[in-house]
């Protein structure tokens, strides 16, 4: 048994509703099926039987009129139209600190702008956290306290680290940083592999 004749309902109603479409965008452009078919390679039959339903529609006879009628072949499938894809999340500002969530699914990675200010009130203390992190400097320098380490990042530089290490980020130089942050659960880590620079 293929693969859609397994009477999946709503492939079945996207398919029913493709005939019809076809029909009025040709009507619409008025263009007749013979002029349809020397613009395609698809014979007139085929043509009027894919309006009418009775020829189921396929990507090899779809493409082709797609292409003739010069529109995405999402018009002839009646694609929903995507959902808004922006993310709305509310700034967090605490402490000379502002932190803009980038992603609003929960769980998995998580992806935060953060600036902080240059005079924000916050003591270089490490802590430690199951997880795993990666930073990427946008402008500005990045104080980073990693362990045993103490190194400056610069715009264009990234880290990426176990944050079960101890840590700790703030500004450098009497300037704000800005900076994108990616952090995910024990074990998710990033594709990107950037190894701070030893001093």
């Amino acid at each position: 048994m293929r693969e859609h004749d397994r009477g999946d309902p709503e492939l079945d109603a996207v398919l029913t509703g493709v005939g019809p479409r076809l029909r009025r965008l040709r009507k619409d452009r008025g263009v007749t099926l013979s002029a349809l078919s020397a613009a395609t390679g698809i014979s007139v039959s085929t043509l009027s039987r894919l309006e009418s339903g009775g020829r189921r529609p396929s990507l090899e006879l779809l493409l082709p009129i797609a292409r003739a009628h010069e529109v995405p072949l999402d018009d002839l499938v009646g694609a929903p139209p995507v959902g808004d894809p922006r993310v709305r999340a509310e700034p967090i500002v605490r402490n000379g600190r502002t932190m803009l969530p980038l992603t609003a699914r929960p769980g998995g990675l998580q992806a935060y702008k953060l600036v902080i200010e240059a005079d924000a009130h916050d003591t270089p203390e490490q802590r430690t956290h199951e997880g795993y992190e990666w930073l990427y400097v946008l402008s500005g320098r990045l104080r980073l306290l990693l362990a045993e380490h103490d190194l400056v990042l610069e715009p264009g530089e990234a880290a990426e680290f176990d944050t079960r290490l101890p840590h700790w980020f703030g500004p450098a130089g009497g300037r704000p940083v800005e900076f994108l942050s990616l952090f995910g659960p024990q074990g998710e880590r990033m594709h990107v592999r950037a190894k701070p620079k030893r001093g």
